[in-house]
């Protein structure tokens, strides 16, 4: 019977997704499979090439600079170009940087380099968003994003386990292998991925605002950007698992070896988790959900203040692990319920745009808070902000109505319209007063119709 249940469960799971998606899906797996540059650049930097832990920060700082500048690009190409062009421009990009970062020496090259790297495979984030919004179903899309982040995950653990060996046979090797599984993810868009941009019909266009999304749309948004400064905070906090977690632990005495044993829980747990955590969240309120995940993130971090050995800092990455599980679909689901159709690229690109930030601000902010104060602080810090984030989310979601009927796209508002237009006109009916509208639609609050298969995100 529990065979069985797990089987059901699996189905379940996985059923009902359409065939663009698992492509989609495998494309990203493929691509953190090959994820090694981003393991290993610091110890390629200071162990193979000799250069200072400095520059090696400053590296770091420029992938991820590059990071900020191509999410707003990335997202107008993904509106204007389409989807699957500005995948195939990002991962063509990324495959070609990675490969000249291998074989740059000058510290000015592979800093220069590395800028270039971040831009390319950062520009990628955007489109896949679009994409998996435009494919799926509404209702499937907490599934969706669900499955895609269990895929990062899988992946970067895989990726990590096999950096250390290919380190230790040739890092040139490593970026190689990153460029050949990069160049198949764009071998794999180009081939088996249709465009998925939704088309506006030229009656549709000359009334629909939607046309005219740009990014000062989406900054005059102000309960999106409100999402997006809540993310922001979000991801300072889990940043922490990277930066100020090992500092920390090597200041309080504890070995490299120790911290991969305690931050391993994350990506074991994940892996295991994510989906059957998906299975019972799927349907229970977003506002609950984004509410206590903030918190859990929060005070997880905060406990680490009390830790003291190898297990306890462990059990406070399986409370904030959770938190990540929870929060990374909800929000994501969130994200596009705020976006419209045609402004979906820029949307998302805004939202990338918060995550790159936040890997430049949480360094900083980590190094500052534990040189002047102490570990003990920067867990309290993390609290803190855990509790303005969930507070945040408590208001911005209460504005938002329980059940949001999806959206139908404009080609099918026309067509329905039309077809009720000659019915009318056969029937010498006047025409009732809620009949669709083809104009006055804007983007944040775009008309409502039946559910269609290129509905509006507007449910979670």
């Amino acid at each position: 019977m529990p065979v069985a249940g797990l089987r059901r469960a699996a189905r379940e799971t996985v059923s009902g997704l359409p065939r663009e998606f698992w492509w989609l899906w495998t494309s990203t797996l493929v691509n953190r499979l090959g994820a090694f540059v981003a393991t290993f650049m610091a110890l390629y930097l200071t162990i193979d090439r000799g250069y200072s832990a400095s520059y090696a920060g400053l590296v770091a700082a420029l992938h991820g600079l590059g990071g900020v500048v191509s999410s707003l690009g990335a997202g107008v190409m993904t509106d204007r170009l389409g989807r699957r062009p500005t995948l195939l421009v990002a991962q063509t990009s990324t495959a070609l940087s990675v490969a000249l970062l291998g074989f740059m020496r000058d510290p000015v090259a592979i800093a220069a380099v590395a800028f270039l790297v971040g831009m390319a495979s950062n520009a990628s984030r955007p489109a896949v968003q679009a994409m998996m919004a435009d494919i799926v179903r509404p209702e499937d899309r907490i599934r969706a994003f669900s499955l895609n982040y269990w895929a990062i995950n899988l992946g970067f653990a895989v990726s990590s386990m096999a950096a250390g060996f290919i380190a230790e046979v040739s890092y040139l090797a490593g970026f190689m292998i990153e460029a050949g599984m990069t160049l198949v993810c764009a071998v794999l868009v180009f081939v088996k991925l249709p465009e998925s941009r939704p088309q506006r019909t030229a009656s549709a266009d000359a009334g629909d605002k939607d046309a005219a999304v740009s990014l000062g749309t989406v900054v005059r948004d102000g309960r999106y950007m409100s999402v997006v400064g809540l993310s922001f905070l979000i991801a300072v906090i889990f940043q922490q698992a990277y930066v100020g977690l090992p500092v920390a632990m090597g200041d309080a005495g504890f070995t490299p070896a120790d911290f991969g044993l305690a931050i391993a829980v994350n990506g074991i747990l994940i892996v295991v988790l994510q989906i059957p955590v998906t299975r019972f969240i799927e349907h229970r309120d977003p506002r609950l959900l984004l509410v206590g995940s903030s918190l859990l993130a929060g005070y997880g971090f905060g406990l680490t203040a009390f830790a003291g050995s190898v297990g306890v800092f462990a059990l406070t990455v399986c409370v904030w692990t959770l938190a990540e599980i929870v929060n990374a679909p909800t929000q994501t689901g969130l994200v596009v319920r705020l976006s419209p159709v045609h402004g979906r690229g820029r949307y998302q690109g805004m939202y990338t745009m918060s995550w790159a930030v936040a890997s430049l601000v949480a360094p900083l902010m980590s190094g500052f808070v534990i040189d002047r104060w102490g570990a003990e602080w920067l867990w309290g810090v993390c609290a803190v902000v855990g509790t303005v984030a969930a507070a945040g989310y408590w208001g911005l979601m209460r504005g938002l109505p329980d059940d949001e009927t999806p959206v139908a796209s404009e080609t099918q508002i026309a067509s329905e319209t039309q077809v009720m237009s000659e019915t009318l006109v056969m029937s010498d009916t006047p025409a009732p007063v809620d009949a669709p509208a083809l104009s006055g639609t804007s983007p944040a609050c775009p008309a409502r119709a039946a559910d269609g298969p290129e509905a509006e995100a507007r449910a979670v």
